[in-house]
């Protein structure tokens, strides 16, 4: 899995699989969403996200390991560490 957000289009974009995009639907306004050949859903794209998400340039990933409690890692920002 891989999330970029790219600062002069103000985008959000989780890839959740490396495989081509066979569809794209708009969802919701703003929010867009790839599917493959398959109808598998591949990567979501978030438009304006500046004003849509709260820190576009940080993320929080959660691990939570079957039957342990939750383990968090933060990596501020996005890309720098």
């Amino acid at each position: 899995m891989k999330v970029i957000y790219d600062s002069e289009t103000d985008t959000l974009t989780v890839i959740l699989a490396e495989t081509p995009v066979a569809e794209s639907d708009e969802d919701k306004p703003g929010v867009i969403l790839d599917y493959d050949a398959a109808g598998n859903l591949v990567s979501l794209e978030i438009l304006d996200a500046s004003r849509r998400v709260g820190l576009p340039t940080q993320i929080e990933y959660q691990m939570i390991p079957v039957g342990a409690s939750s383990v968090s890692i933060k990596d501020n920002p996005l890309g720098h560490g």
